[in-house]
């Protein structure tokens, strides 16, 4: 199951479906940029209750975003730093010894093995939540990176409006400190740039303090407030 709710108009439009496969847990997800309404969250938790999920998850949402999730009951899972970059001073899109291309679908095996080795459980994609990611902006960009065709990272990166998203960000721990990252990220800022984003803007776990360290040095900024997952526990009301 995986459909769009909508309740009293464009900004309540709700997208409902199992989060990562799992069919005890189900995302509820806004429209990127928009704030649903109360009846329009109430409406979806009825819906997902009929449907015998037994909680309920939000994806990482501004502190705007938050209110009307947490005013029905909706509690914080995890918090995450958000930063942006203003498009000045890009990093280079190189690295020696790797090939940047444009994904193709057969690799989306390899992209996922790669994704379950770089992310822990709660984090990791399935093809759902790669597809989810793809297609959360209007404009998206999915390239992966190789050394000898081997695949060792990838990234997918949209565009809503002049905003940019990197919203995926992923290298093979096998050889983290080789410029692979910092490749990918490289390549995502210019394809941003060439369509004219004013800024970009990425997430990462509180905890996950290389990737932070990583964009600090690539020239991203902390904003001013983060973000967070929240989470409703359907059969107590509480996480």
């Amino acid at each position: 199951m995986r459909r769009t709710l909508t309740a009293t108009g464009r900004q309540d439009r709700l997208r409902i479906g199992p989060w990562r496969g799992d069919p005890a847990v189900a995302i509820v997800s806004p429209r990127p940029g928009t704030t649903p309404s109360p009846v329009a969250v109430a409406r979806a938790v009825v819906e997902v209750t009929g449907r015998g999920f037994r909680s309920i998850l939000t994806p990482a949402l501004s502190w705007n975003e938050q209110g009307v999730f947490l005013g029905q009951g909706f509690e914080v899972h995890e918090r995450l730093h958000l930063l942006g970059h203003d498009l000045r001073r890009r990093p280079t899109a190189h690295a020696d010894g790797v090939r940047l291309r444009r994904a193709r679908r057969t690799d989306v095996r390899a992209v996922l093995a790669l994704d379950g080795l770089a992310f822990d459980t709660f984090w990791r994609f399935d093809r759902a939540g790669l597809d989810d990611a793809r297609r959360a902006t209007p404009r998206s960009r999915f390239t992966v990176a190789e050394i000898d065709d081997r695949l060792v990272g990838y990234h997918v990166t949209g565009m809503a409006g002049r905003l940019g998203y990197l919203q995926r960000l992923a290298v093979h721990p096998d050889v983290h400190r080789r410029g692979i990252g910092t490749a990918l990220i490289g390549d995502a800022l210019d394809w941003c740039a060439r369509r004219h984003a004013s800024s970009v803007l990425v997430n990462t776990q509180e905890t996950n303090l290389g990737a932070l360290r990583l964009y600090h040095q690539l020239g991203f900024v902390d904003e001013p407030t983060g973000l967070a997952v929240l989470e409703l526990d359907l059969a107590t009301g509480t996480p």
